[in-house]
């Protein structure tokens, strides 16, 4: 086999080295996109309890038990979407930025925080918590073409099995979860407006309020155990990722 020609070294080193440069620039506009969803994510969560926040002060400071019980669901509301945030980002989110999806949290967060500030008021809770549920089933379907944009990357690498559990999850939200709750709350919005004397008058929206509770607390048992499911194979992806993202000779990225 005959040895490389002494002008054939000059393009292969410069070769190298544009790989190089463009390899670290990935990684670092992937890092920046990280840190934008997590910011984002923990302002607009922080603004959201800001407001439940508010409204807790009068119904805990005065032991209005019959709103506690609203409180512990805003907080779940939180809990839920913060964490849903977080294993959205550490497992799908690389450059460029999606706008679309980054809209769609800011619209959640509008109808959420709305709806903690009518902690005394469960028509409207629930209808706002309703529009809440809509935009978010919304965001399910939205972040699909994402999800299967990271399937087809992985395929035949290490990294199929965590976007395959991922799909499966979002498919389990888009189909039964998101609707669930969306009928639920709008199932809340129709009694306590049909039958006032019951629900509203005699405090029978209190029962309404604890099914949400046990609902929003079996939601974030399994989002917890899925993310204890994932977690080891998501340093999996990303070195999957890493070696993706290095430039082949030629100027031309692997896997994109």
């Amino acid at each position: 086999m005959p040895a490389p020609s002494e002008s054939s070294r000059p393009a292969a080193a410069a070769h190298s080295s544009g790989a190089t440069f463009l390899g670290k620039a990935r990684r670092e506009l992937d890092s920046l996109v990280v840190n934008v969803e997590l910011t984002l994510t923990s302002i607009i969560q922080g603004v959201a309890l800001y407001f439940l926040t508010d409204s807790a002060r009068e119904p805990l400071g005065n032991l209005v038990l019959e709103r506690w019980i609203y409180v512990a669901n805003g907080l779940l509301v939180i809990f839920l979407f913060w964490s849903r945030s977080v294993v959205h980002t550490v497992t799908l989110l690389r450059w460029p930025l999606q706008f679309t999806h980054n809209f769609l949290y800011i619209a959640c967060t509008l109808f959420e925080a709305i709806s903690f500030t009518e902690l005394g008021d469960p028509v409207r809770w629930y209808a706002f918590q309703s529009a809440f549920a809509f935009i978010v089933w919304i965001l399910f379907l939205a972040d699909l073409a994402l999800i299967q944009q990271r399937i087809r990357e992985a395929r035949g690498t290490e990294a199929a099995p965590l976007y395959d559990l991922i799909l499966r999850d979002q498919f389990l939200n888009i189909r039964w979860l998101v609707p669930a709750f969306l009928c639920f709350f709008l199932a809340g919005v129709i009694l306590t407006s049909t039958w006032p004397d019951f629900f509203l008058r005699e405090r029978g929206h209190i029962v309404i309020a604890a099914f949400q509770f046990i609902a929003l607390a079996g939601y974030l048992v399994y989002l917890l155990r899925l993310f204890a499911g994932i977690a080891p194979l998501i340093p999996i992806a990303q070195a999957v990722w890493q070696r993706q993202a290095t430039v082949k000779p030629g100027g031309q990225e692997s896997g994109l």
